[in-house]
């Protein structure tokens, strides 16, 4: 069958579009092969902290939440005060192995409840939404020289302005056919650019339609697994970001199949399935897990919770120095609400991801707050995350 360049390329973009297992990254330009590593992980939608990690132990903790304070289950108890949601076991685990460390109150200083504002806000390191065009994960990246990989099919605005950012994410694409691919294959194999183009293609075909699929289901497990892939790669990058929906829960938050609980799940079993990816490089690991606004306190008409102000963040890995609740618990009673509403924030975000990617990306308190977080020079990042 003749077979034009133009069905040539076709195919070839068919070919490349499907999952990779690797990619085509130099060695981290600290000249380094084996470092540091930093993975950023949003929850874009609003996490209830107060869902993922109840408080238990506060005197109005079950009047505020009301039949949201019932998980459907014993809660995993962590410090006697707090605890973590049923469906969390794997990060339970991880806490018991002083491998995971909670921080609560913690939010951005954006105060308005707009997801889009929000993201902007948190993305971007800046303290009001759209002044900043590019991300703070970006510039660190940028400062530091390393490179950075986005699960994503193109780089989010955290990781805007970095200077070396590959993005991979499960194609949706069908299959293309073998037979074709084959002899498009005999057909260019003398051609010195098309040739090794289509080889590489091919051999980088992954795991096909099956991952495509996976993406439509918004399957966190399978991104997280690829990101631990490659970050554990000897050559690989050292830095990678990504994201996961979902959160915005507006309305049946407890019920026992609803969405909420099925993303706890779902987050769970991704950060253990990249643990699990990274081998021995989760020693050197640090994983940082945010959302860009919490949730009110009290339930709403619809057993849900709308959009609040502080909430709870994660800080995992082996180089966490885990088994504890990091901030300043500012209390459920009324009076101590933000606005009679949202818990209070007592803790800034960016303090808590500049003490994770400082030491992670050898950048200083002065790149911190100038640099990568313009204008937080009074701020200083977290004490005692990592070990």
């Amino acid at each position: 069958m003749p077979i034009s360049r133009r069905h040539f390329l076709h195919a070839l973009g068919a070919a490349a579009a499907l999952p990779v297992a690797r990619l085509g990254l130099a060695a981290p330009a600290s000249g380094k092969a084996d470092g540091e590593r930093l993975v950023f992980v949003l929850l874009r939608g609003g996490l209830d902290g107060l869902a993922a990690v109840p408080a238990p132990g506060d005197p109005d903790y079950a009047g505020q939440r009301g039949s949201l304070a019932n998980q459907g289950g014993e809660p995993l108890a962590l410090d006697g005060f707090f605890a973590l949601h049923p469906r969390l076991t794997g990060l339970h685990g991880l806490w018991q192995a002083k491998q995971l460390a909670v921080v609560h109150a913690v939010a951005t200083p954006y105060r308005e409840r707009s997801h889009f504002d929000a993201q902007q806000v948190l993305e971007s390191g800046g303290v009001q939404p759209h002044v900043l065009t590019t991300g703070w994960l970006g510039r660190a990246l940028q400062a530091s020289g390393r490179q950075g990989l986005a699960l994503a099919t193109i780089p989010p605005l955290a990781l805007r302005g970095a200077g070396a950012v590959e993005t991979w994410s499960p194609s949706r694409a069908p299959e293309p056919d073998p037979a074709l691919l084959e002899r498009l294959g005999r057909m260019y194999e003398q051609d010195a650019q098309l040739g090794p183009a289509l080889s590489r293609a091919v051999e980088q075909r992954g795991d096909g339609g099956m991952a495509g699929e996976a993406a439509a289901r918004g399957d966190f497990l399978r991104l997280a697994t690829r990101a631990g892939e490659f970050l554990a790669a000897e050559r690989g990058p050292r830095v990678a970001m990504l994201e996961m929906t979902g959160w915005d829960s507006h309305a049946g938050q407890a019920a026992p199949k609803g969405a909420l609980l099925r993303a706890l799940g779902q987050l769970d079993d991704g950060l253990i399935a990249l643990q699990a990816a990274l081998g021995p490089a989760w020693a050197r690991t640090t994983v940082v897990v945010v959302s860009e606004f919490g949730r009110t306190v009290r339930e709403n008409g619809t057993r849900g919770t709308d959009h609040g102000t502080a909430g709870a963040a994660f800080v995992l890995g082996g180089r966490v120095a885990g088994g504890k609740v990091l901030g300043d618990w500012p209390g459920l009673a009324s009076a101590s609400l933000h606005q009679d509403r949202d818990l209070r924030a007592t803790t800034d975000l960016r303090a808590l991801l500049a003490a994770a990617a400082g030491p992670a990306l050898g950048l200083g308190r002065r790149q911190l707050a100038e640099t990568v977080f313009p204008g937080s020079q009074g701020l200083k990042p977290v004490e005692g995350v990592l070990a």
